[in-house]
């Protein structure tokens, strides 16, 4: 079997929306932003840290689609004080069908992108018949 770790994901965001995806994901999330390589700037990424190795790759889409259900999942520390937090900020936020071990929830972003967060109390297989 192969063994990979992911590395980066990549999510479409509106052209001119720079200030916008600085600001969500930036300042209300945290996430420091990292330099994109100059080989590649002409193609308006603006790219974000997830972890020591892994990174939020956010690119200007013409034309923008904006209603998918992908999504990808960030692992957090404190789940109700990042809830809380977007919530405060105007964020909706949903619960979706509970995986035991593993509380979350999903909010949009600016672009209607979907994101889960979770934190990982136990593996959900142990709770499974």
């Amino acid at each position: 079997m192969m063994q990979a770790i992911l590395q980066h994901v990549s999510i479409p965001r509106p052209p001119g929306s720079e200030a916008l995806t600085r600001a969500f994901y930036g300042e209300l999330l945290g996430l420091e932003e990292l330099p994109v390589p100059s080989t590649i700037q002409q193609f308006d990424l603006i790219w974000f840290a997830l972890g020591p190795a892994t990174e939020l790759h956010v690119f200007a889409e013409e034309p923008y689609h904006k209603q998918s259900t992908q999504h990808f999942c960030l692992v957090v520390d404190d789940l109700a004080g990042l809830r809380h937090k977007l919530v405060e900020a105007g964020v909706e936020t949903w619960e979706p069908a509970t995986i035991q071990g593993r509380p979350r929830f999903f909010c949009r972003d600016p672009f209607r992108n979907i994101i889960e967060f979770t934190t990982i109390e136990a593996d959900y297989k142990l709770f499974e018949g």
